[in-house]
């Protein structure tokens, strides 16, 4: 069979499926089967690609797209907005953006400038400065910053705050401190990284053995998770690898 007819079906037939799972007027199921190549990109364009923008993994995997082809992009439209009108939006966006982009001290300095007045305590940009700090190595700066945020929040809670707190611990070299903050954010973590860094932390303490149950627990967690949590926690998931292999 030609390469072009099997292509054709296989789209026809996606088609027909994504007509019915999401209750399509089944008329188009006759018109997709008669008309092949241009009833596909006719029903793409009707129906798929609108409900493209309001799907949040498709409006990720986008981005992701259009990052990969241009990573400065969104850095750059915040810049020129930012240049056009210092506003607390602008800034905010700009320092995120920088943030993300890996301009950590470019980021420190716009969320100073931000966490002022009514958003002096903030907690989304002060978990943002201490982020930054982070990124340029001052983690005694970056724990000072989330020990205010807390002071300030009491009633703030946020997974990867809490995680990056027992980072900024683990870097001041109280290691007991941090196993301890490793201890109480790992069970609720979404996620494989806060286990695998608490594991390093034990091998560091030279206590391999309950590193490897730690280890080991990360292949068993992903192992038995759906495939696409396994694609995205593979970094994590290859590094346990790599920690369990060297204690044996």
């Amino acid at each position: 069979m030609s390469p072009v007819i099997l292509l054709s079906i296989v789209l026809q037939i996606a088609c027909c499926v994504h007509v019915i799972r999401t209750g399509r007027p089944l008329y188009w199921v006759f018109i997709l089967l008669v008309f092949s190549y241009i009833a596909v990109a006719i029903y793409f364009i009707a129906e798929i690609l609108p409900g493209l923008g309001n799907d949040p993994a498709a409006r990720k995997v986008v981005r992701k797209v259009k990052d990969r082809i241009d990573p400065e992009r969104e850095k750059r439209n915040a810049s020129q907005q930012f240049v056009l009108s210092d506003t607390q939006a602008t800034r905010r966006r700009l320092a995120e953006e920088s943030l993300r982009s890996g301009d950590f001290q470019q980021a420190v300095e716009l969320f100073r400038g931000a966490l002022k007045g009514l958003y002096e305590t903030d907690p989304e940009m002060m978990m943002g400065l201490a982020r930054a700090q982070f990124g340029l190595g001052q983690a005694a700066e970056a724990r000072a910053t989330l020990d205010a945020l807390i002071a300030a929040n009491p009633g703030y809670r946020s997974k990867d705050g809490h995680l990056l707190y027992a980072r900024t611990v683990e870097a001041s070299g109280d290691l007991p401190a941090a196993l301890h903050e490793y201890e109480s954010v790992v069970p609720g973590y979404p996620g494989e990284e806060a286990r695998l860094r608490y594991g390093m932390l034990l091998v560091r303490n030279n206590d391999q053995a309950k590193a490897r149950e730690v280890f080991n627990e990360i292949l068993t967690r992903s192992a038995a998770s759906p495939r696409y949590y396994q694609r995205e926690q593979r970094e994590w998931i290859d590094a346990a690898k790599r920690e369990l292999s060297a204690i044996r």
